[in-house]
């Protein structure tokens, strides 16, 4: 059995339902984000290195659902993600949920297993009936944990873990992928998504908006493709994280590196196919055909695009060079044996 998520929009005239909802959620996260670091002062675990733990935060939110129109294994959630980010960042305190203003927190509505369920062609949940538009088939699938959640134009979707068997790819082939801020993403078979809908129309968050979401749609389109006409992948080990505490965090979010890499994992694993995250270290600048380190190199040099190797001759694109190159140590890898962990 392979685990994927599911996600289908729910009718719009359940937004007020659910963002009092979400307006409740930030409540509790916010109860106990104060709570968390009274605690720590207090008792001065801090100096321990110790956090409350979810189970210590129930008893504090006993009966708080009732009251909060949550269902409760909605508030066990809020808690449960709540310390799972404390320990993630090493806070105390983490950045509140605002319910209203410029900055206010886009809606989420966090349940657990079997909090959800499909009754007469519908999501019931916290007992209400949600109307979806249903592209998956719903009914044929047990829910597992999921969430509502709110995009910027304040429509709200419902996302649900499910169980489903994996279908193996038909594929045959293999590629090397290498992620970029110039092109967001280049297949070393020469197909690339530039990326880069945010930069222009940043100014206006409706465009934006809608710009965020055709980047999302070229990337899913492309990993479907891949996925259904390859048996192998092999992804430069490009780090989102490090990169953006860097001057180029808004390129490398823009790009969506992280995001492309996720739906590639995720496809690849439910279609039985090999997904590996290659070292890139100096596959920019090594010719995919002399194997000589003759590209360009450093910060100075990033604005060229294509460069002649002065060994072999052989014009490269940088990006397809660099995919070319990922590709074929991906191949090296396989032929020597992947280590099972």
């Amino acid at each position: 059995m392979a685990i994927k998520t599911l996600k289908v929009r729910v009718r719009d005239k359940h937004a007020n339902l659910l963002a009092a909802q979400a307006r409740a959620v930030n409540f509790v996260w916010n109860y106990l984000n104060e709570l968390s670091s009274r605690s720590i002062w207090e008792r001065r675990i801090w100096e321990q290195g110790r956090f409350l733990s979810a189970f210590d935060m129930h008893a504090y939110t006993t009966g708080a659902s009732k009251e909060l129109g949550l269902h409760s294994q909605t508030v066990q959630v809020v808690a449960a993600e709540y310390v799972t980010r404390c320990q993630q960042f090493k806070k105390s305190r983490l950045s509140w949920r605002k319910s209203s203003g410029v900055r206010r927190s886009l809606g989420w509505v966090p349940f657990n297993t079997g909090a959800a369920q499909w009754k007469h062609g519908q999501v019931y949940f916290n007992g209400e009936h949600y109307q979806v538009w249903d592209s998956y088939g719903l009914s044929q699938y047990r829910f597992r944990a999921g969430c509502f959640n709110e995009d910027a134009q304040g429509r709200w979707y419902f996302n649900v873990v499910v169980e489903t068997s994996a279908e193996a790819s038909q594929g045959t082939g293999s590629v090397g992928i290498d992620l970029g801020c110039k092109t967001a993403v280049t297949v070393s078979d020469g197909r690339q998504v530039t990326g880069r809908h945010y930069r222009t129309p940043e100014q206006k968050l409706g465009i934006a908006q809608r710009a965020r979401n055709k980047r999302e749609e070229e990337l899913h389109q492309l990993s479907c493709t891949l996925v259904r006409d390859n048996a192998a992948f092999f992804v430069g080990n490009v780090s989102s994280q490090a990169l953006i505490k860097t001057n180029q965090a808004k390129s490398v979010l823009d790009a969506g590196w992280g995001m492309f890499k996720t739906m590639l994992e995720y496809k690849c694993a439910h279609a039985g196919v090999v997904f590996e995250v290659i070292n890139e270290a100096y596959t920019t600048v090594t010719c995919s055909v002399c194997k000589k380190r003759t590209g360009p190199k450093g910060q100075g040099d990033l604005r060229i695009r294509e460069w002649r190797c002065v060994e072999c001759g052989i014009t490269h694109n940088r990006d397809i060079n660099a995919a070319t190159n990922i590709l074929a140590l991906g191949h090296e890898r396989l032929a020597e044996g992947i280590p099972v962990l």
